[in-house]
Parts: structure tokens; sequence; C-alpha cells
């Protein structure tokens, strides 16, 4: 029978093991492709606009559409994520219709991102074409926000839960109310964890490509408005690599793909780490 020293070593072996392979599996996934995106990337690659279906010129039109997708994603999911997790938590916790909402949640973290898109395509782009223009930016934001609620609520959640009662009990202590004190005491409390789901939800709309062939249009042209058609950077590597085959650009597109969300995850520690301090202060 081995002794408990000798389960705790193996144990912490397998433990450094398992984190070594992760660690060189990346390693190894981003050395390839910088190792083959570095030397297309260039001031030009970055503005010119793509020519003959992305196999030359640049990708500035993808990066916009790119810019502007996100944001507006964002701009319509973490308003309703947030409000959705603080009612779960802070007004109904308990009862058949947090059971449902909750349910629901975690019933739409499941679904495959095409089963999104044959929705976004039904709905946003068919049936709401008046309004959105069809396939546009619109119908490809509307489509993201519902994949990306699921993450923003359950964190928002979680981080809510969080806070300490006493918070809430001093705050009643001083005549708050009820929305004063979720306002002003347990949301700014809870920022860090929110801005954890935020960041989660970027990291899923920035690489997404299936929902969004059916939804965004795939124009090369820069979007001058929310019912025009674009293509993300995700987007254009895919068809630049399996419809074009120009394996260039897209090595240069994916090395540009993967700094963009490694900037926003730097950008988001920072960010995070202030407000923890503001929080603890």
């Amino acid at each position: 029978m081995l002794k408990p020293r000798s389960i705790e070593k193996f144990a912490k072996f397998i433990l450094w093991c398992a984190a070594l392979f992760t660690v060189t599996f990346l390693v190894l996934v981003l050395g390839f492709i910088l190792s083959n995106g570095l030397p297309k990337v260039s001031w030009e690659f970055l503005t010119a606009e793509p020519e003959a279906m992305g196999a030359a010129g640049g990708i500035f039109s993808t990066i916009v559409s790119t810019v502007i997708f996100t944001v507006t994603t964002l701009v319509i999911a973490v308003p309703i994520g947030i409000l959705a997790a603080i009612y779960l938590t802070e007004y109904i916790s308990k009862g058949p219709i947090a059971g449902a909402i909750r349910f629901g949640t975690d019933a739409l973290a499941g679904i495959p991102s095409i089963v999104f898109g044959l929705f976004g395509f039904a709905f946003f782009v068919v049936i709401l074409k008046p309004v959105t223009g069809g396939w546009s930016l619109a119908s490809g934001a509307l489509t993201a926000a519902f994949m990306i609620l699921p993450t923003i609520i359950t964190t928002t959640e979680e981080a809510i839960k969080a806070v300490p009662d006493s918070y809430r009990e001093g705050s009643y202590a001083l005549g708050a109310t009820k929305w004063q004190t979720v306002s002003r005491i347990v949301l700014p409390s809870a920022l860090p964890g929110v801005m954890t789901g935020v960041i989660l939800g970027i990291g899923r709309i920035v690489g997404e490509t299936a929902a969004l062939l059916l939804t965004l249009g795939g124009s090369l042209y820069v979007p001058l408005s929310l019912t025009d058609p674009a293509s993300t950077m995700s987007m254009h590597l895919y068809k630049v690599a399996m419809e074009v085959g120009a394996m260039d650009m897209a090595f240069g597109t994916a090395t540009v793909l993967i700094i963009t969300v490694l900037l926003i995850n730097i950008s988001a520690n920072f960010i995070m780490r202030g407000l923890k301090r503001r929080t603890t202060t």
C-alpha cells in the first residue's frame, strides 16, 4: 500500500505533467501560427482593402467590421445579461420563475453555434429584414448577443452572490432602498466578476464563424451602417483558407486575430486590477 507522501508526490507529478502539456500545446500552436503569419503582417496589410476575394491586399475592412460588430453585440448583451443576473440574485433568488430562467440560461449555453446561426438567419435576416437589412451587422450582432447572454448572466450572478451580505445589511441600516443598495453597493463590488463574463463573451464572438456565415453577409467592404453586410476577421480567415486557398493571407489574418485577443485580455486584466483596488479601499 502506497504511503500518503508517495501519493502526494505522484499527484503533484500528474498535475505538473498536465500543466506542462497545456503550456507546450499553447506554445506550439502560437509558435506555428505566428511564425507563418508575422512575415505577412505589415502596415500595408493592416490598412489596405482586401482584393481578389481576399487572396491579395489587406484586412482593413475586416478589422473595422470586427470592432463594430463586437461593440454592437456588447451594447445589446451586457445590459440585458447584468439586469437578468441582478433580478435572479437580488429579487427572485428562489422559486419556479428563477428556476425556469436558470434552466433556460443553461439550455441556451449548450446550443451549438450553427443552430444560433440558423435561428438568426430565419428570424433576423428573413423575418426582420425591413428592420435589420437582411444579412447585416445588426443581424449578426443580435445573433451573437443571444450566444453570449448565458455566459454574462452566469458569471455576473456568481459575482453578485460573492458580495458579502454585510454590505447589503449596512446599506439597509442606513435607509437605502433595494435598488440603491444593488446599484451603488452590490454591483460595484461585483464589477471584477462582471468584467470576467464580458471578457469571455468577447473571446467567443471575436472567434465565432459558423453563426456569422448565416447572418453577417460576408462583405469585404467597410460597413457604413448597422444594416450593411460585413465580414469579421474570423469569417475572413475561414473563407480565405477554405474557399480561396490563400494560406499566407490566412496565417496573416490569424496572427492579427490572436494579437487582438491577447491585447483585449491584457487590457481587461489591468481594468479588473484597478476595479479590485477601488473596491478593497
